[in-house]
């Protein structure tokens, strides 16, 4: 075994190991190419995957010392942007409240979340702090409302809702997600999370989730509800988040009095990723077999072929989609052994730009290649 790919194994444990020199033999060995077609979307072009963005950069047009403290709106403003918080704007419920679409005066789309709590001190200090935050990759809050018992958080809107409802919404008849674009997603919402946790405190996000990974018109992701979780715990006066055995999202090792951290959100991150892959929701996977361990899952599904997603059709090379489950595995194994959210990043942008290469190498001629149980014959 190479040293590149003994490194990646390193990194995994326990009976994960045997299945990813598994996966690796099997793949040096029994895959021959793939095809590269084009998506229905017509976003998936090699040229417009590759960003160029450094940490800590700002949305076009917009820079951080635009933005040092966030814009208070008045209940007034936000009420004449959703029609008065009319059903017809109401476009979803999260950790922090409902959520409206809003149209500002100065023609600024914006997504609106408002409960009903008192006014506090607190609040306006977490949301300076929250609003200081900018990043290509994270939702950007842009201001806040305290006023006639609500508190409000007013926040850039995308257009293009959540990967959660291109994955698996089967109302949503959009054009499908290609490997290629799926990876530029993953790189994204990396990209987003390791930003928090090069700022001075860190900040993690202890709540990430598919839901929370959102795209623009572009199909860049941004990764919503960042410092959320900080944000309740210190208006609500309550404790670190426990882990609820109902969320596949959170790390089973954190526990009932565990603190989440980096390596609980690379967890939640190794779920993120393994919905990308399936084009299903991990809790469906999980309901089939309560018992076992998502890692175990996966070597399982992998064996009966009915791991990686059929509407992909094998538009991918071998290599991507066995480097993209190992990476997964390396998410899912215990906490010790999980990798920082920057070399997370750092590994799906080298995928990626694999990927990439070898289409541009292999060329639309190239067979098509079914995995699945096809990794475990010889």
């Amino acid at each position: 075994m190479s040293s590149p790919f003994a490194a990646i194994v390193g990194g995994s444990a326990g009976g994960v190991v045997l299945l990813v020199i598994g996966i690796l033999l099997l793949y040096f060995f029994g895959c021959k190419g793939f095809s590269n077609k084009t998506s229905e979307t017509g976003s998936s072009d090699p040229s417009t995957l590759v960003e160029s963005n450094r940490p800590g950069q700002a949305p076009s047009g917009c820079s951080p010392s635009e933005h040092q403290e966030a814009r208070r709106f008045s209940l007034k403003e936000l009420e004449q942007a959703t029609n008065c918080f009319g059903e017809s704007n109401l476009v979803g419920v999260g950790s922090f409240g409902l959520v409206y679409k809003g149209l500002l005066l100065d023609g600024t789309v914006v997504a609106i979340k408002r409960r009903q709590r008192a006014p506090k001190e607190e609040f306006l200090e977490e949301v300076n702090k929250l609003s200081a935050i900018w990043h290509r990759h994270l939702v950007n809050l842009i201001g806040y409302c305290q006023e006639g018992g609500l508190q409000m958080l007013v926040f850039e809107y995308l257009p293009n809702r959540s990967i959660s409802h291109h994955l698996y919404d089967t109302r949503n008849q959009a054009a499908k997600l290609e490997f290629k674009q799926r990876l530029s997603i993953a790189v994204g919402a990396a990209k987003g999370l390791s930003h928090l946790y090069s700022l001075t405190p860190p900040m993690g996000h202890l709540n990430f989730k598919t839901s929370n990974v959102l795209v623009d018109e572009n199909f860049i992701a941004k990764v919503a509800d960042a410092g959320i979780v900080k944000l309740l715990q210190r208006l609500d006066d309550t404790g670190p988040s426990q882990a609820s055995a109902t969320d596949i999202f959170q790390d089973p090792q954190v526990g009932q009095y565990g603190v989440p951290s980096e390596t609980s959100d690379a967890y939640s991150f190794g779920v993120f990723l393994l919905e990308l892959i399936t084009g299903q929701e991990a809790a469906g996977l999980v309901s089939q077999s309560p018992s076992e361990s998502l890692s175990k899952l996966v070597e399982a599904h992998l064996r009966s072929n009915t791991l990686i997603d059929k509407r992909l059709g094998g538009r991918y090379t071998c290599e991507g989609m066995k480097e993209l489950i190992v990476l997964t595995l390396r998410c899912l194994s215990s906490p010790g052994r999980r990798p920082k959210m920057v070399h997370i990043a750092r590994e799906l942008e080298r995928i990626l730009e694999t990927e990439m290469t070898l289409t541009i190498v292999m060329g639309d001629d190239t067979p098509i290649v079914t995995l699945g149980s096809q990794l475990f014959t010889s």
